[in-house]
């Protein structure tokens, strides 16, 4: 079968052995993938040197919060009045110091960009999402291309390896349909005309449902 996305051996100095890293589509030169911490931007392959950011797969994620980006990356603070009460002296206002465990974040770190929306959505197609399993009775089968000629020399495919790039079919789409949705400068008309291509797409490999061992992973057309 082949290996799936992001469990491909990388070294030690290459971000794909980097817990920020998330693998989310793969080409000729291997699974692409974001950064969470926006290192990098887009989506770059697994074999890109590490940063000063590099954490370990095998290592937990820090509970403090995340270090401020790198320098040209700023985030501007609020700026509000200082307000003294007439029987407390005047001066500056002691520092606020890092939260207290279990205390909830500033607004301003609550807030969630555009940016940090789509990586939350490509991380749900990542490597941490559910796995896709194949049918049981149809494991270790083979799909036999036979021609009409029977003098021309068939070809067989291995179920796993084509069951593997129909799930890679399927991830995509939902992550093009997440991006459509997610577009800012398409107008709700355009999106429901691109949906409607998308939902086509969907009934068109419904045949292949057969193959998926769990009904939640199969493919869904248009629904009467």
């Amino acid at each position: 079968m082949t290996e799936p996305l992001g469990l491909r051996g990388y070294g030690p100095r290459e971000c794909g052995s980097c817990r920020w890293w998330r693998p989310i589509l793969e080409d000729g030169r291997g699974p692409l993938g974001p950064c969470r911490l926006s290192v990098r931007t887009g989506d770059f392959p697994g074999t890109a040197p590490i940063c000063e950011r590099y954490l370990s797969r095998e290592k937990a994620v820090p509970s403090s919060p995340l270090p401020p980006p790198p320098r040209g990356r700023t985030t501007p603070k609020p700026v509000a009045p200082a307000v003294h009460r007439g029987d407390e002296p005047e001066g500056p206002l002691p520092s606020e110091g890092p939260p207290r465990p279990g205390a909830p974040f500033p607004e301003e770190l609550t807030l969630m960009t555009r940016e940090e929306f789509l990586e939350a959505i490509r991380e749900a197609l990542g490597e941490e999402a559910a796995p896709v399993r194949l049918a049981p009775r149809w494991e270790g089968g083979t799909v036999v291309l036979r021609p009409k000629d029977p003098a021309t020399q068939s070809r067989e495919i291995p179920l796993d390896s084509l069951f593997h790039k129909i799930v890679m079919i399927r991830d995509r789409l939902r992550l093009l349909e997440q991006r459509i949705n997610a577009h800012e400068k398409l107008s709700d008309a355009e999106k429901v005309e691109m949906q409607q291509y998308l939902t086509r797409c969907y009934g068109s490999l419904t045949t292949f449902n057969l193959l998926f061992r769990e009904d939640r992973d199969r493919f869904v057309g248009d629904k009467a």
